[in-house]
C-alpha cells in the first residue's frame, strides 16, 4: 500500500453528527473530546461505560444498545470506530465508503479516512502532533515532551492575544505576521508574574506603533 500522506486540518464540530462504534474505555475518551467540542454524538453499542451511561441518562449523547448496522451511518458526518473487533472496522470502512461519512478507526490507519493527533491543549491554544499513522505511541511521547514548555501561562497569552485581534479589528486595523511576532515577544514573564493587564496594554500598544510606523 502507498504511503499516505494526510493534511491538517482543525474543524468545527459544533452540532456535527458523529457516530461512534463502542462503548468502552476508548469510546469513552473519544466521546469526551467530541463534547467537548460541541457535537452531536451518537453511540451504537449493546453496553457502556459508567460514564458513557450518565452521558446517555444526561440526554449529552444518544444511545444505540446494539451492535452496529449500516444504515447507522446515515446522516452522520464523522465516525469513530472504538472496538476490538476486526470484522467491524473492515465492515464500516467499506460501508463508509460509498457514503459523505468520514471514518477513523482507532489504532487501524489502514481502514481509516483520517487520524486523530495527540493534542496538548492550553486554553484556546492547541498543539497537535502526529506521525502519519506511524506510531501514535511516539506522537504522545513527543506530546508529553512539549508539556514542559507549553506551560499554562500560554493559555493566558493566547486568551490575551485573541483579546487584542478582535480590538484591533474593531478599530479598523490589523497586523501582519511579522509584526504579530514582533509585538509577542518578551510578554511571558509579564504573565507569569501575574500582571495580564500590563502584557495586554504592551501588545496592544506595540501593535498600534507597528501599524503607525
Amino acid at each position: 500500500m502507498a504511503e499516505r500522506r494526510y493534511y491538517p486540518i482543525f474543524v468545527d464540530m459544533t452540532a456535527r453528527p458523529c457516530l461512534v462504534v463502542g462503548g468502552g474505555a476508548v469510546a469513552e475518551r473519544k466521546v469526551e473530546g467530541l463534547l467537548e467540542a460541541g457535537a452531536r454524538v451518537t453511540v451504537v453499542s449493546p453496553t457502556l461505560t459508567a460514564r458513557l451511561e450518565a452521558w446517555a441518562r444526561a440526554g449529552a449523547i444518544r444511545h444505540v444498545p446494539r451492535t452496529y448496522r449500516p444504515p447507522d451511518l446515515a446522516g452522520q458526518a464523522f465516525v469513530f470506530v472504538a472496538t476490538d473487533g476486526a470484522e467491524v472496522t473492515t465492515e464500516l470502512s467499506r460501508d463508509g465508503t460509498d457514503r459523505p461519512a468520514l471514518v477513523n478507526a482507532a489504532d487501524d490507519p489502514d481502514h481509516s479516512d483520517f487520524i486523530l493527533p495527540s493534542a496538548l491543549r492550553r486554553g484556546p491554544l492547541v498543539v497537535a502532533v502526529a506521525t502519519g499513522g506511524a506510531s501514535p505511541a511516539l506522537a504522545r511521547a513527543i506530546r508529553e515532551e512539549l508539556e514542559s514548555y507549553f506551560t499554562d501561562d500560554y493559555a493566558v497569552l493566547a486568551r490575551i492575544a485573541a483579546e487584542v485581534r478582535a480590538e484591533l479589528r474593531a478599530r479598523g486595523g490589523a497586523a501582519s505576521g511579522a509584526e504579530w511576532r514582533r509585538a509577542l515577544a518578551d510578554l511571558r514573564p509579564l504573565i507569569v508574574a501575574g500582571r495580564h493587564a500590563d502584557a495586554r496594554r504592551l501588545l496592544l500598544e506595540r501593535l498600534e506603533a507597528a501599524r503607525c510606523a
